[in-house]
């Protein structure tokens, strides 16, 4: 080691610059977006959220909800004031300890200005105390706070935390969470994670949730209504929390009949994708009318509407598998959603082949037969869909089959260690696809650009199909339906807003 020698006079300059505060002209407001080219004004610039604790009081007969948000962060350059997205009324915003001002500005904007700037690195603590009605709050002409006829729900993609709690609305700001909500005495509060308590007086029920590990605000779920919860531990050991609306009716048998095998087929992907990630899994199935099922973490969302033709364990693989692939391990980008939706896809396909009811093969053969060469099916590139074709039956479909394609390239040893190794590679952070290409290449010690290129972002059929067979090629050739493709092709968990 060579240690270098200051010169007195330098070390003098050095210590009084050290002594003399950043010039007011270096803070600036952090930006009103994250930087997410799909939702330019989705999340925040300018810090780092690690923590949210929202304490709630909700009241069903009127969809009233009323709490203080406190949210732990640290900034990443120097702020003179920064944002936060929300949409109820807000009375109240202190910045470590200290009155703020505040404004709201935009479709979803809330703008907080500290009392004194705050330098790059400064570990801060965000109080937003706010009440208002959610159901009569919409931006861009839409609105995800679902209300049934004992309460609502919040579980929508991409955006839902705004109807609820204030955040930084980005996947790539993942964050731990308490969640505490107070509910009249016989109505239920259902979250993420693990129930810590419960506690009653004065006529209110009160919930408290913890979601330990880190999460992406639209993973983030809320459930308030009268329900049946069951509880049970998974063979390999992952206790299961889910929850029925008391009013499902006809749908009732076939949610559970669905939903109670959670544990198992918690247990039966831990062989695919490795342990599971997170200390609680479960489900709950609200009486919404909604179509769409979501992998908000560690406690799926699910329509009943999922259930009406009777069971459907394929809907629960598919969120399932999610928690791996999308929650886990969650995307860096919008763009990037293949990852969380053809890897979910695919846990179908392997589930069908599970149940005797097609091969992850036959399924690629017959998807990829289905479409001819100028369906527009094929115009979507499941690698970089574009916001408005982002949850299209492409990306789902087409995106299974480019992960058929890369099995058959790489055959089953490299593949298996790939779709295991991908959540432990990046486990609780965020990846893009290149990052999966570059990921599938180290383990596979192939070349995969011209496959990535053809399965992924080319907005045409490939030449060639994913099966090794030439002749599933022949345009004439009748494709053979699996016994299980019409439900898993009506299972696409897309966004209902």
């Amino acid at each position: 080691m060579h240690r270098r020698i200051i010169a007195p006079g330098a070390l003098a300059a050095a210590s009084l610059l050290l002594a003399i505060p950043a010039s007011a002209a270096s803070y600036s407001p952090g930006a009103p977006g994250i930087g997410d080219p799909y939702y330019p004004a989705y999340g925040n610039g300018g810090y780092d959220v690690s923590h949210y604790d929202l304490r709630l009081q909700y009241q069903p007969a009127t969809d009233e909800l009323a709490g203080t948000a406190t949210i732990l962060a640290k900034t990443t350059q120097d702020l003179s004031r920064f944002d936060l997205d929300f949409l109820l009324d807000v009375s109240e915003v202190r910045v470590n300890g200290v009155k703020a001002t505040f404004a709201t500005s935009g479709q979803h904007e809330l703008e907080i200005t500290p009392k004194t700037p705050l330098p790059s690195g400064t570990p801060i603590t965000v109080v937003v105390r706010y009440s208002g009605v959610p159901s009569t709050k919409s931006a861009y002409g839409f609105n995800t706070w679902h209300r049934t006829p004992d309460g609502a729900v919040a579980a929508d993609e991409p955006e839902s935390a705004w109807w609820w709690f204030p955040s930084n609305d980005h996947p790539s700001d993942k964050a731990t969470y308490d969640v505490s909500v107070a509910v009249p005495n016989g109505t239920q509060a259902i979250s993420n994670g693990t129930l810590q308590s419960t506690s009653s007086q004065l006529g209110w029920t009160r919930y408290n949730w913890r979601q330990n590990k880190p999460q992406a605000t639209y993973l983030a779920t809320l459930a308030l209504g009268r329900f049946d919860i069951t509880t049970s531990t998974s063979e390999g050991g992952v206790p299961v929390v889910n929850a029925y609306s008391k009013d499902l009716g006809d749908n009732d048998g076939s949610a559970r009949a669905s939903v109670e095998r959670t544990g198992e087929i918690v247990d039966w992907l831990s062989g695919y994708f490795g342990p599971y990630p997170f200390s609680n899994a479960g489900g709950y199935v609200p009486n919404t009318t909604t179509g769409y099922a979501l992998e908000t973490q560690s406690r799926v969302y699910y329509s009943p509407r999922q259930f009406a033709n009777g069971a459907n364990t394929s809907v629960v693989v598919h969120e399932l598998a999610h928690q791996w692939y999308g929650d886990d391990v969650s995307l860096k980008g919008w763009k990037d959603i293949w990852i969380n939706e053809g890897f979910a896809r695919y846990a179908q396909w392997l589930w069908s082949e599970h149940e005797g009811e097609g091969t992850t093969q036959q399924l690629a053969d017959y998807v990829y037969a289905l479409h001819p060469a100028d369906d527009a099916f094929w115009t979507i590139a499941p690698g970089d869909p574009g916001p408005d074709n982002q949850f299209e039956l492409p990306v789902y479909d087409r995106g299974a089959l480019a992960i058929q394609a890369l099995r058959n390239e790489v055959g089953d040893d490299a593949f298996f260690a790939i779709l295991k190794g991908w959540p432990k590679e990046h486990a609780y952070g965020n990846a893009s696809v290149a990052d999966f290409q570059k990921f599938a290449e180290e383990v596979s010690g192939k070349s995969l650009s011209a496959l990535f290129d053809i399965w992924l972002f080319q907005p045409s059929k490939p030449a060639a199909p994913a099966a090794r067979s030439a002749s599933i090629a022949k345009a004439s050739q009748a494709p053979v339906q699996p016994k299980s493709w019409k439900r898993i092709a009506a299972t696409n968990d897309v966004h209902g807003g």
